[in-house]
């Protein structure tokens, strides 16, 4: 439903609309991860990622600025992007939650760069920080992969509130 402010102009969308809307996209669900200063590693579930170029080989993911490890982004030069496996959704919920250290009891691997990347992801990557910028309530960080492995496997989905299940023919 659509508002009309006192001005004549159409209102946009309300948060519950865009919610929705956006809901209705399938996307892939990672962990972002980045260690602050002292070396202790840091995260959180991301589903905002995406590429961006392939020469240079640019992706992005967007962090919300109340997102409480956000700093470490902002802060650091590498960061991770672990692309969860169906089988991972325990580290996407828990990587969702806040109020607790999120790394507590969960193994890493350190990359060649030293970012932590979580083990059994269908893809590991490690980025160096090009171009942030902010746009909204949200910080755009545009990095370049600078390592990757990948493994075979089916991907954690995320559609309409709800993990889902690719349906492979």
């Amino acid at each position: 439903m659509s508002r009309e402010p006192a001005d004549g102009r159409k209102a946009g969308v309300t948060s519950d609309e865009f919610r929705r809307a956006c809901g209705r996209f399938a996307t892939g669900v990672t962990i972002a991860s980045v260690l602050d200063r002292e070396g202790a590693p840091h995260g959180l579930t991301v589903s905002s990622f995406t590429s961006v170029s392939l020469e240079p080989p640019l992706i992005l993911i967007c962090l919300g600025h109340e997102v409480t490890v956000i700093d470490h982004f902002r802060s650091s030069r590498f960061f991770g992007i672990s692309v969860l496996s169906e089988d991972q959704r325990n580290l996407s919920e828990r990587f969702a939650r806040k109020g607790h250290d999120r790394f507590n009891g969960v193994p890493w691997n350190r990359g060649e760069s030293g970012v932590p990347l979580i083990p059994g992801a269908l893809a590991a990557i490690e980025c160096e920080a090009r171009q942030p910028f902010t746009s909204g309530d949200h910080d755009i960080f545009i990095a370049e992969m600078t390592n990757a492995h990948v493994r075979e496997g089916h991907p954690l989905i995320h559609f309409a509130t709800r993990y889902r299940r690719l349906a492979i023919d």
